[in-house]
């Protein structure tokens, strides 16, 4: 990252849309800017921790409500919200708390959502060869509920069923049903 020319581009860009950035409030507000968005899009490092699936369990594995926010690509406004994600595992099975760094990982970035939970099922695809995977990202996006249509409080959910998440319907029903989105 190049921060000090991404200073001057925020000094430049506030002060085409009006902002003093010479008053005592605003002075250090292209350099508060550029830092805000140097911390949204910079991940952690991040590396898949793996174990044998020395008992064999065959059923879903479930983290639910993984809290997370990215930038959206089309206006660099925030949008923040949970991820449940879920697999079935075959002969490998992951550290839990590496499916909230994936989250993590995946989303700080210029992103949306469609994508964001693509990349999710498709890394746990990759990297663990899982029976079936299960994503839902539920979110709220500021360019949505800030601004054009401006309709706080509403929610975007988006799903990825992978495996036997897409073609056995009683897995499926499990992980809508674990997720709080099934029937009730």
């Amino acid at each position: 990252m190049d921060l000090e020319s991404a200073r001057d581009a925020a000094t430049q860009l506030l002060k085409a849309l009006g902002v003093d950035t010479d008053a005592p409030g605003t002075v250090n507000t292209p350099t508060r800017m550029v830092a805000a968005y140097a911390e949204l899009l910079s991940p952690r490092p991040f590396t898949l921790t793996t174990f044998p699936n020395d008992t064999a369990y065959d059923r879903l594995v479930t983290v639910r409500a993984i809290p997370f926010h990215s930038l959206c690509e089309h206006h660099m406004l925030p949008f923040h919200g949970t991820a449940d994600v879920a697999y079935q595992p075959t002969d490998t099975i992951v550290g839990l708390s590496k499916l909230a760094r994936l989250v993590e990982h995946t989303a700080k970035r210029p992103q949306v959502q469609e994508r964001l939970t693509q990349q999710i099922a498709t890394y746990l695809v990759e990297q663990l060869a899982p029976t079936g995977v299960g994503v839902l990202v539920r979110a709220e996006h500021l360019c949505m509920t800030l601004r054009g249509a401006q309709t706080p409080g509403t929610e975007t959910i988006t799903t990825a069923l992978l495996g036997t998440l897409r073609s056995d319907t009683a897995l499926r029903d499990e992980f809508l049903h674990t997720t709080g989105t099934g029937q009730r």
